[in-house]
């Protein structure tokens, strides 16, 4: 049999990809295997397999793929001057809220990342790169607000490291509930409105904050 061509290895892998997203909402993470993911693609289980190290490397690939357009968004905010670092800030929480709302592909799969698995066994360091993400993502609200607190934007004196995880906070509690029931508000609308008022208190003293 003839080699597969460098395009016909990324179909396949992207086929895995689709068929990985529709199973694991569908069943779970814990209860799909290698096995489900490869019927559903069309391919082998060793196709799977030669792309994907294992059952957690293909999840990870899946989310990766749809956050990769979140990059862009992010470069933004660590690039804005000080006198910008807020309002790139709010801009990027805009963009992420309203990228979850309206793409489906990323809907569901941050619903199967925040709802459907299970951090143990084999996907025990899917936990790990989770927290990663966590923590870039923090780091990321801290250098904004450091700029911020560098223009006298933020003038209150709570540190920033408190400040950034309480916003981190903010939009992952946001997510997880509009995932919950999409229906019951509308996500970007809402979740701006409450940065901007976490935003106005950072000009609070210390007293209030």
């Amino acid at each position: 049999m003839a080699r597969k061509t460098k395009e016909e290895a990324e179909l396949t892998r992207c086929s895995i990809l689709d068929a990985a997203e529709q199973v694991f909402h569908a069943q779970g993470v814990a209860g799909t295997s290698l096995q489900d993911i490869a019927e559903a693609a069309g391919v082998t289980r060793g196709a799977v397999y030669w792309h994907f190290k294992d059952k957690a490397d293909l999840f990870n690939a899946m989310m990766e793929r749809v956050c990769m357009p979140f990059e862009e968004s992010s470069d933004a905010v660590e690039r804005a001057s000080p006198e910008l670092a807020l309002k790139r800030l709010r801009e990027h929480f805009a963009f992420l809220l309203g990228r979850t709302q309206t793409d489906e592909q990323v809907r569901r799969v941050f619903s199967i990342a925040t709802q459907m698995v299970e951090y143990n066994g084999e996907l025990a360091q899917v936990r790990e790169r989770r927290l990663q993400w966590q923590a870039d993502h923090v780091a990321l609200l801290e250098q904004a607000l450091a700029a911020g607190r560098k223009a006298g934007d933020v003038t209150t004196t709570v540190p920033l490291r408190q400040l950034a995880l309480g916003l981190h906070a903010l939009f992952d509690g946001l997510l997880q509930n509009w995932l919950l029931k999409p229906e019951s508000f509308d996500l970007q609308r809402v979740g701006v409105r409450v940065l901007d008022i976490y935003l106005a208190g950072l000009h609070a003293g210390p007293d209030a904050a």
